[in-house]
């Protein structure tokens, strides 16, 4: 396949490029894809059967069980000079190992340190990006008319969890109603691989969601729907339309470009570490499964620190006005 095509498989429907693959390749995809529904991360299904369908189409007619480091690294090469940025060709490597360890538990012609030797260029290291208390107070307390008067409590108990709990969007549109203990103040949160934790709720989430839970029957499709956000048909909400939530209240409210849902737990995981300095705290919090996911955030902690110290050291105060 020419490595246009390679860049442009993620375009195409499934249907379209099912048809093109060989039957080996087929029940390898069914099988991976099983595999990853089990977890519970459709976002990660959704990239990783991408990935490897790249690779089926790279492979063509060639078994996929005979495909070695050589083959991948090509197929890498190809994607890379298509454009493919190194992070998301680290993230494709990434689901064809994930790929062939399932496959290998299944059938012994596939090895599950096929791609071990394989190497892809080293992404810039880039912080993640947080909004100041400023623009979140902005952003959650503004005054502002939504589309739809009638969503207004549901946009803001959603938005309030996603910061005060420094939820994933897609935990935050995986939660039921049983999750939810408002006498208590907890939320049961399901992270990547379906891994629990028990997160406190901060009294604005909390008054938030009581105050969506008192309407939340009257938009719901029917009494028996678990999810505790819906959408405007009445069935569990989606994560790109709480982004597109999010985004028309961030340009209405004044705040920066590029509003997302990952950039309000950015700030939750920034701000909280500003003022406890308990990393292994955030660490919990967050629900990573290592602590260097979570020292990225130190980094956005020195910077802030280091503009205090610009406002406000005499010193720092007199170099910076002679520039």
């Amino acid at each position: 396949m020419p490595k246009s095509n390679l860049a442009n498989l993620a375009n195409e429907s499934s249907a379209d490029v099912a048809q093109e693959f060989p039957l080996e390749a087929l029940a390898a995809l069914t099988t991976f894809e099983v595999a990853l529904e089990a977890r519970g991360a459709k976002e990660t299904t959704r990239r990783y059967l991408t990935a490897c369908k790249s690779l089926v189409a790279a492979r063509g007619a060639a078994p996929l069980h005979e495909t070695n480091w050589r083959d991948a690294q090509r197929c890498l090469s190809a994607l890379h000079a298509s454009g493919i940025a190194p992070r998301t060709l680290a993230t494709t490597l990434s689901a064809w190992k994930t790929w062939f360890r399932v496959l290998a538990r299944h059938d012994a012609r596939f090895k599950p340190d096929a791609f071990d030797a394989v190497r892809v260029p080293k992404p810039p290291k880039r912080l993640p990006s947080a909004l100041t208390e400023t623009e979140m107070t902005r952003l959650l307390d503004g005054e502002f008319k939504p589309a739809a008067e009638e969503w207004r409590e549901r946009d803001q108990a959603m938005f309030e969890v996603l910061y005060g709990c420094g939820l994933r969007v897609s935990e935050l549109t995986g939660l039921n109603v049983s999750d939810i203990n408002l006498p208590s103040r907890e939320i049961r949160v399901y992270g990547k691989g379906r891994k629990e934790r028990v997160l406190p709720l901060p009294a604005q989430a909390h008054a938030a969601l009581d105050a969506w839970l008192q309407v939340r029957s009257q938009r719901t499709a029917n009494a028996s729907e678990i999810a505790i956000f819906v959408g405007t048909r009445g069935a569990r909400i989606a994560a790109t339309s709480v982004r597109k939530i999010l985004a028309v209240r961030a340009s209405l409210q004044g705040v920066s470009s590029h509003v997302h849902p990952h950039r309000l737990r950015h700030s939750f995981a920034s701000h909280v570490l500003q003022s406890s300095r308990d990393l292994r705290a955030v660490q919990e919090l967050m629900g990573h499964a290592s602590i260097a996911s979570t020292q990225v955030y130190t980094h956005l902690d020195f910077q802030h620190l280091a503009k205090v110290y610009d406002d406000a050291h005499p010193r720092a105060s007199r170099a910076n006005k002679k520039k």
